[in-house]
């Protein structure tokens, strides 16, 4: 009943279960189970940005309202809101991997097997029992022969072994790279698992203007 609770409070704000997973000694929250929530695809933009954090002409909207959403759907779940800005910092990237949703990709960013590389997290859930998990998928990446991620970026800054962050930021700056700016990045728009997840250009260019002001 918990988990139901928590994933119907999700969607009404237009949030979806990204993973679960148990708590660690490692992680410093105390025993319980982790659940991830990620944007639900589509219709997150539209409704995250007709919150009153985005009219109110302060900033960081929508961090602010992953906050206040995060924290109300885990006060009614009995559970504690656990975010991935601010301090403490909690470990999102290795608690996805651990919940055998999300992967490493061929070009080392985090895919996840639903949204592909438009994988993000607004917060999570820590409910106070330990869960059942459900059964992990298969990796998504071993599937995809033709690998268009290993290709997609202009100027090879995200390659298998490597991510020149210098490059990247360059490149942004070009008259060229104003697309990635405008409708996202390319490496990130390129993954075939993002067609079925079909996040809007405008919330892409939110992100790339918060990575390269």
């Amino acid at each position: 009943m918990m988990i139901k609770e928590v994933t119907k409070a999700a969607r009404s704000e237009r949030l979806d279960v990204f993973g679960l997973l148990h708590a660690e000694p490692d992680d410093g929250i105390g025993e319980g189970t982790i659940v991830l929530l990620g944007p639900a695809e589509p219709g997150f933009w539209p409704h995250v940005t007709a919150s009153p954090e985005f009219c109110d002409g302060e900033p960081d909207p929508l961090d602010r309202w992953s906050a206040r959403v995060v924290k109300r759907i885990a006060a009614n779940a009995g559970g504690e809101a656990l975010l991935p800005f601010g301090t403490p910092a909690r470990p999102f990237t290795r608690w996805a991997l651990r919940s055998g949703q999300a992967f490493v990709s061929p070009v080392l960013l985090l895919v996840h097997a639903r949204a592909g590389l438009f994988v993000s997290y607004r917060g999570a859930v820590l409910l106070p029992k330990l869960l059942e998990l459900p059964n992990p998928p298969a990796r998504p990446c071993d599937a995809c022969k033709a690998k268009p991620c290993l290709s997609a970026c202009p100027v090879s800054a995200l390659v298998r072994d490597r991510y020149d962050l210098p490059a990247c930021h360059a490149y942004l700056e070009t008259d060229a790279g104003q697309d990635c700016m405008s409708r996202g990045c390319a490496v990130r728009r390129s993954c075939p698992l993002g067609r079925n997840y079909p996040r809007m250009e405008i919330q892409s260019a939110h992100h790339m203007k918060a990575f390269h002001p």
